[in-house]
Order: C-alpha cells, then structure tokens, then sequence
C-alpha cells in the first residue's frame, strides 16, 4: 500500500536552478507539500522518495536545442513525484519513486492473479493496455514515458485504488495527481480518477503549446483497457448473465442440502472454491514481523457478524498460520438519542432547541456510565464468535469491540471528512467514520466469560479482509426484491447489472483512502475479478431467490455455501441493518 502524489505545471526552461519558478509559486509549493505530507501518512511509509523531471519545449518548433541566449522564456513542464510505501509484500523495502532511463513509475496496489511475466520495460507502450488486462488486483499507478514525452496513469477496472485528479483551471493552473487530499481547498478540484480506461497526458505536445490550461483536454486521451482480439481476463467486469429462468424454477424452502437442485449445488461447491483462493490470495506471504510482534495478529476482518464477513473470517482461518490469532473489528457507536430515551424517556415533544441542550448534557454528564454499545452488529458478533469457536478449535479470535463514544466521533468528524474528500454526502460521512474506526483498531477485548472482564487492545494487523460486493453481486439488498416485484426476474437481472456498472464509481476509492490512513490496507475477496466474473455468468436464480423470505431468498448462494462449510449460525440469516444507526449518530448536530 502506497502514497502517490504528481504534479505537473509551468516552469521556464532557462531556470534550471529553481525548479519551482513559474507564477503562483507560493500558492502551488505550499500546497504540494501539504499533499506530500498527506501521502507519506497512508500509515508510516517504509521507504519514500521524491524525483523531478523537466520537460523543455524546443525553439522555434525545431527539434534542437536553442542557443544559450535564447532558452530564457521558452517553455518547459515540471513534473514532480513522490510516492511512499508500507510493505505489505515481498521481502524487503522498495524505495518509490522506480527509475529507468529517464522513465519514471509510481505503483499503489497487489498483484494476485496473473502478470506476464514476458513482458519487459523495452515493450512498446501500445502494450500496455495488454499487460494490465493480464493481472487481477487493486491498483493505482503513475508512468511517465521518457521517450515519447508521455505520463499514463490509471486504477483497476473496479477503483479498488484512490486516484484524485485535479485539471488545470485558470486560478490553478497545474496539474495534480494524488492517492488522498489534503480535504476541501482553494488550490484545486479534485474528482476520483474514472475507471473507464488507461489515461495518458501527451506532456511534450503540452510543453509545445505552452498553455496548459487551454490545451490540456486536447492533450488527454483515454486508451481503452480492451485489445481487440486479444483474451484479457481481467481488462474490463464481466457482465451478469441476461438468461432468463424457467417459468417455475425450484424453491429451496430450507437450507437443506438434500433438496437442493443439481445446478445450484454445483454452483454453491463452485462458489466456496472460488472465494477461498480469492481469501488465501490475500492473508498468504505478508512480511514477516520482528521478534517482539510475533503471535500477534497480521489479518483482520471488518466484522459486522453479517454472512459476508463470517464467510471471510472462516476462510481466513484456513489460510491463516494457527497459531496467529485472527483479529475481528466490531465497531459500534454510541446513540446520544437512544441514551435520552431510556433515561429521561421521550422527548419528542420538547422544542428543538431544548432537546439539542438536553442531549448534550446528558452525554457530558452521568449517563456516560450508562451507555449500551450492544447494537445490532455486535450482536450477531459475539453470536459469531461463539461459533467460531466450536468449528475452529486452536484459533485465538480475538474480538475487538470498538466502542465509539459520541465526542469521540464528533471530535474526528472534520478529519475524516478531510480524508474522504471529494465524498461529500451524510453517508460518506457515516461509512466513512465506521471504517476510520475500526481500521484504527483500538477497543478491548473480553478476557472470561465474567461480564465487564475486558482488556484494552490495539490490533497490530495491517490487513483488513473487507466483504464488500457481496450485496452487489449476490442480490443483497432490498431494492432486488422490488425489482423482482415489479418486473419480474428480468427486472432482477437489469438491477443486479446496474449494481455491477456501479461499483468503479460508488465508494471503493473513498474507503481506501480512510483505512490507509492508519497505515491498514483493505483487501475485498468479493471483488476479485475473477469471483465477480464467476458470479456476473452465474443463472439469476442460482444467486437469489426473491419469492422465499428475507434471510434466506437474499444472497440465497452464500447462504448454502456458509451451511456446507459449517457456519450454521451465519447461514440462518440476519437482520437487514445498512448502518442505520450510525448515519444517525455521525449526523447529529
């Protein structure tokens, strides 16, 4: 997991002492410090470097080098990178930024599944777009091209990666590149870099024309990630299987194994093969720890208890050395309206600002020792837990409840509404404080069976094993069961396609940017392409069933595949509960 950061703006190229010379130079140089700072705190960087490179205009449109008297004022480009590194594969530190002959390369990301290995730095750039279509992970990258005076960068086909992008404008005039911002500013207008293909920025064509702001877009262009005639396997998301089922597909009216038809089972050993490599994929070959960190955790799942990340702590203990313990973050949020209630009963009636007073004084005051963190996810947490424990005999899971009081969340709300940005909206808020907790890692845990025997605990894992795209992929939510009601399994079919289209542009960025800011990176077994291209080509009714029950008709697949695997529990279903009660508490005034 890395930090990038790239700029690219105005210079002259006589002044090749001042690399930051051109206008606004105070403006852009305090800025991308700032930005730098940010990068190089996605966690605590083993390795980190900053390299410049100056592209200088010719004279006169000729090729040449102009006289001496004549470079003053003739145009150049100066690009700046830096990238920082937390070392979560191989075996040693790699310092970033990577040199080669004047080339240039900054990479955030994993590599999984695929990479050919064939390929090599003298391969033309026209290949690019067959190399990333040949690996499967979540990625960012920055590649300045020497010889033809190009910059690519580009993030994997679902935006596992941030990448923020700032264009130039007339009162900013530069370009910008960056894993994180530094949150809502003057200098720029970032947006998450789209998904849509591998994009390249003609520098020497833009050096020549020497006005970047005007001529940037004519610059820019987008190389699609597909290669006619070519099988990339992981260049672009498959797409959802538009069969239609037979009039009257078989229910499953149970969990029961002995009615399940033919083709589902064959679907439900499929699927529990293809999600444990995706897992194994992702807890195996981490760096080792010093002596003082062994035995302590290095893979945690964000755990909500939920069939999505039972499924995934499970096949983590498959993969996971036994005698390492198995962190599991359960965050859960202190509701200052629900305190009100049980203490002073309803007050809905009181005037509004009577009722903030209220409530603000009751948090500030005795009630603290009242508060109940035991919401619905840490419920079906401990329930889990126990659960694990009978079908994992040797592991240590160590459950760590992260109890979030309400002037805990409001004193980092501006901090991680600086990190998200550009996410805005009240949910990004709400999902963004849950995941800026839990990746922190410090709660307790219960130390016996007595009630209120806990220890504090820090969790030292660096992975976070995440079931996000479950929903998406498995009919999750319960707008697939309105489409099933208003148009049948062909509307299930259109919704769980838009699902799919979604998900590069919906919150993948938004997370990576919160986790990595406590030097955690999120890992997303789900959304392995090849699991997503496994269960796009999947028949609907093998996936879900919307005409049997909630907690069972839902995410129907993963429901069989967590009863074979054992997890009886997990498989009976849970409650619909989508953070409810947290977008409450983050957005109290």
């Amino acid at each position: 997991m890395c930090g990038i950061f790239c700029s690219l703006r105005v210079g002259c190229c006589g002044d090749t002492d001042n690399i930051h010379g051109g206008p606004n130079n105070a403006v852009y140089h305090e800025l991308s410090e700032r930005l730098k700072v940010a990068n190089a705190a996605r966690g605590v960087p083993d390795a980190q470097g900053t390299h410049h490179v100056r592209v200088q205009g010719t004279w006169s449109g000729e090729a040449q080098a102009p006289p001496p008297s004549k470079t003053c004022g003739l145009a150049a480009l100066d690009l700046e990178f830096f990238a920082s590194e937390l070392r979560l594969r191989g075996d040693e530190p790699i310092v970033q930024p990577h040199q080669q002959d004047g080339d240039v390369f900054c990479w955030n990301g994993e590599v999984f599944e695929g990479l050919d290995a064939t390929y090599t730095a003298h391969s033309a750039m026209d290949d690019l777009p067959s190399l990333l279509g040949r690996i499967e992970g979540p990625y960012a990258f920055v590649y300045y091209h020497a010889e033809s005076q190009k910059l690519y960068f580009a993030r994997d086909p679902l935006g596992r990666r941030s990448l923020l992008i700032h264009k130039p404008s007339v009162f900013n005039p530069y370009f910008l590149l960056a894993s994180v911002s530094v949150g809502d500013d003057q200098g720029y207008v970032m947006e998450e870099l789209s998904t849509d293909g591998i994009f390249c920025l003609d520098v020497g064509q833009l050096c020549e024309s020497k006005e970047i702001t005007q001529h940037f877009d004519s610059s820019l262009t987008c190389i699609p990630r597909h290669v006619d005639q070519q099988i990339l396997p992981f260049a672009k998301l498959g797409r959802v299987n538009t069969m239609l089922p037979p009039d009257a597909p078989p229910l499953v009216p149970s969990l029961d194994f002995a009615i399940v038809p033919r083709d589902l089972a064959i679907a439900i050993d499929h699927l529990i093969d293809h999600l444990d490599k995706s897992v194994m994929l992702r807890v195996q070959n981490i760096p080792g720890r010093t002596s003082s960190e062994r035995g302590k955790a290095q893979v945690a799942v964000l755990f909500s208890g939920g069939i999505d990340s039972t499924m995934l702590a499970f096949l983590a203990h498959r993969h996971v050395p036994l005698d390492e313990p198995i962190d599991l973050l359960n965050v859960a949020f202190q509701n200052p309206r629900k305190i009100q209630v049980q203490t002073d009963g309803n007050i809905g009636a009181i005037p509004k600002r009577e009722k903030k007073r209220q409530l603000k004084a009751g948090i500030n005051g005795a009630v603290k020792g009242s508060t109940s963190y035991m919401v619905p996810d840490r419920v079906t947490g401990l329930q889990e837990v126990e659960e694990f424990k009978r079908i994992c005999p040797g592991r240590t899971w160590n459950f760590v409840e992260v109890d979030v009081p309400y002037e805990e969340s409001q004193a980092a709300r501006a901090t991680v509404e600086a990190i998200m940005f550009p996410g805005r909206t009240v949910m990004d808020l709400s999902l963004a404080m849950a995941l800026y907790f839990a990746s922190k890692g410090v709660g307790r845990v219960r130390i016996s069976a007595v009630p209120d025997d806990y220890q504090p605990y820090t969790s030292t894992a660096r992975v976070l094993l995440n079931g996000l795209g479950s929903d998406e992929l498995l009919g999750g939510y319960g707008r697939h069961r309105t489409a099933y009601a208003t148009r049948s399994w062909q509307g299930v079919i259109d919704e769980l396609q838009l699902e799919l289209d979604r998900i590069p542009t919906r919150n993948l960025g938004r997370d990576d940017r919160v986790i990595s800011s406590h030097g955690k990176e999120t890992r997303h077994p789900f959304l392995s392409l090849t699991v997503v291209s496994f269960l796009a080509g999947l028949p609907v009714h093998l996936k879900l069933d919307p005409r049997l029950e909630l907690g069972l008709g839902d995410k129907m697949l993963l429901r069989l595949a967590a009863q074979k695997v054992g997890l009886l529990e997990a498989s009976a279903g849970e409650a619909e509960k989508r953070g409810d009660l947290m977008i409450r508490t983050v957005s109290e005034p």
